[in-house]
């Protein structure tokens, strides 16, 4: 090719008659920039003629510098069209890539809304506020029981259906405060093992309680301390501070604890045996309490359930160190009515028959709790006192001691008349106070609630439910998938 182009060059300086060198100069420039693009031209001529094209050998130095002329020119138009091409291609691909990068970013929108849309599940162990769990504010309902004989009119009856529209707010919260019992004993039963402290179980479930109810002062939280008593006590034992008591395997323990939500208060216990040899003795207590939910309801004599209760209950036997039991109700143990701020509301539910008759009443909450025992079924308080309770009924009292006076208004701003034990006062910062607590209680003030022992060397279980005796139907609120 560089022979082709000296050949070019100098017929075209002849042609030109240029006199001034500096003239020539900047042709000569000029050719000299031209001749690449000529060089190109030449090849695609080349190409064509490999292809049978004519070309011509003798052409004279005017029409060769016409030529480079026109070629110049295609040369650029071609130049022109190919950078204009590249200009396209990078267009096309920036386009394309600007698409790909917009339809990641889509997707990743579309997960995120599908995360913020998805259900939220609650953590292991529970730790998410069971009110985040349901954002609609409605909160599961316990099992439902209709009415028996001249109850079952109720059931259909649009006067009564209108006052449970009306209560339907009381209902969400007490069924608010039963789905934070049902999560937090069921991730209690999976941690309790032998060799764990007394203390440190009753804890993590108090913990865990005014995590997932969200405690909000008296408004929401535990509803009284965690009774955790073992074997022969039946009820009423919590370890106050310093206490070193470890759970055993063959410890039979009763775990009693309460939630509530402005008052409205879930009790339920169950029992905990590691020891398989136990069971009958856990069953007759549970299947005592389903007894005594199936028979409760609106104008039910009390007397009437404690006589089925304490005929399941007394239908079962245990066998412990190669000796048979007949599992026994504890007599002078009940349940009872609950009522806002007040777990002893007045009317007691007997588990042995022979109690009293008064009858039970539409819109009244209450415990339906059973004891059974390998002992004599009787029970009286021993052991150091952990439970108190302000009186729900008293009024104002004159104190003498400044240190009762200060300590009395504590136990109203954080406790009023819900149950508490020594280990909350210690948790609020309260010291040196056995004292003046002995002397609220000498006042009539404070009521102390000693632990509630069988004879020593017997077992005792212990099942409880809360029922709602709704105007139409009957709920267990309490009731879970576990019992």
């Amino acid at each position: 090719m560089a022979d082709v182009l000296e050949t070019t060059v100098a017929p075209s300086l002849e042609s030109l008659h240029l006199n001034g060198e500096e003239e020539q100069a900047e042709i000569a420039n000029g050719i000299a920039i031209d001749a690449e693009v000529v060089d190109a031209k030449k090849k695609k001529k080349k190409s064509k003629k490999k292809g049978g094209g004519v070309g011509t050998a003798a052409e004279t130095p005017e029409q060769v510098s016409v030529a480079a002329t026109n070629g110049v020119h295609e040369a650029a138009v071609v130049i022109n069209e190919a950078v204009a091409g590249d200009e396209d291609d990078e267009d096309e691909a920036e386009g394309a890539g600007d698409a790909a990068e917009a339809t990641k970013k889509k997707k990743k929108k579309n997960k995120s809304s599908k995360k913020k849309k998805g259900v939220l599940e609650q953590t292991d162990p529970p730790s998410i506020p069971v009110i985040d769990l349901f954002p609609s504010g409605n909160f599961p309902e316990g099992e439902i029981q209709q009415y028996k004989d001249d109850n079952l009119w109720r059931t259909t009856s649009e006067e009564k259906r209108e006052l449970e529209r009306l209560e339907k707010p009381m209902y969400n919260e007490v069924r608010q405060a039963a789905e934070v019992h049902r999560q937090v004993r069921k991730y209690m039963r999976k941690y309790i093992k032998p060799g764990l402290p007394m203390v440190d179980i009753c804890e993590t479930l108090e913990n865990m309680v005014r995590k997932l109810i969200v405690e909000n002062g008296l408004r929401a939280g535990i509803a009284f301390p965690t009774g955790c008593s073992l074997n022969w006590v039946a009820a009423h034992w919590t370890p106050n501070s310093g206490d070193k008591t470890v759970l055993q395997y063959d410890d039979v323990m009763k775990l009693d604890f309460g939630t509530h939500i402005e008052g409205h208060i879930v009790d339920c216990a169950f029992t905990v045996a590691f020891n398989p040899i136990y069971d009958p003795l856990l069953e007759a207590s549970r299947e005592a309490t389903y007894t005594g939910i199936r028979e409760a309801g609106i104008d039910v004599r009390l007397g009437d359930i404690g006589a089925a209760i304490q005929e399941t209950m007394e239908s079962y036997e245990v066998e412990i160190g190669g000796k048979t039991y007949q599992v026994k109700s504890i007599r002078n143990l009940n349940g009872h009515s609950i009522g806002p701020y007040q777990i002893h509301a007045g009317k007691s539910v007997p588990i042995v028959k022979g109690g009293e008759q008064t009858k039970m009443e539409e819109g009244e909450f209450f415990a339906i709790e059973t004891f059974g025992s390998t002992g004599k079924g009787y029970i009286r308080e021993d052991l150091e006192c952990s439970h108190y309770m302000k009186s729900f009924d008293v009024g104002h009292v004159p104190l003498r001691l400044p240190r009762a006076k200060q300590l009395l208004a504590v136990i109203d701003k954080n406790f009023s008349t819900l149950a508490f034990c020594r280990r909350y006062l210690d948790r609020i910062g309260e010291t040196k106070y056995l004292m003046a607590l002995k002397n609220l209680c000498d006042q009539g003030i404070v009521q102390a609630c000693p632990p509630l022992c069988e004879v020593k060397g017997s077992y005792v279980s212990q099942s409880e439910h809360t029922i709602y005796l709704r105007p139409t139907c009957k709920e267990v609120i309490s009731r879970g998938d576990d019992f």
